[in-house]
């Protein structure tokens, strides 16, 4: 999500306090994607203008992907 300095800002969904500031997008979205990964949470990954941009959820790589036939 954009922050107020110019930068991007990750946090928690149910928080209102920043996890951590980045100057890049790109460096936030790697950073939030490791962190969802860990805590088997969604990443929300907003626009400058604040609207969703896209989403990801952590696939489980335990098991295999089911086959629907």
């Amino acid at each position: 999500m954009p922050a107020f300095n110019g930068g991007w800002a990750v946090m928690k969904g149910s928080s209102d306090r920043v996890s951590r500031l980045f100057q890049t997008k790109e460096e936030a979205e790697e950073w939030g994607r490791m962190q969802s990964i860990k805590e088997r949470s969604e990443l929300v990954i907003h626009r400058r203008d604040g609207t969703v941009a896209g989403k990801s959820s952590p696939r489980d790589t335990s098991q295999p992907p089911r086959d629907r036939k």
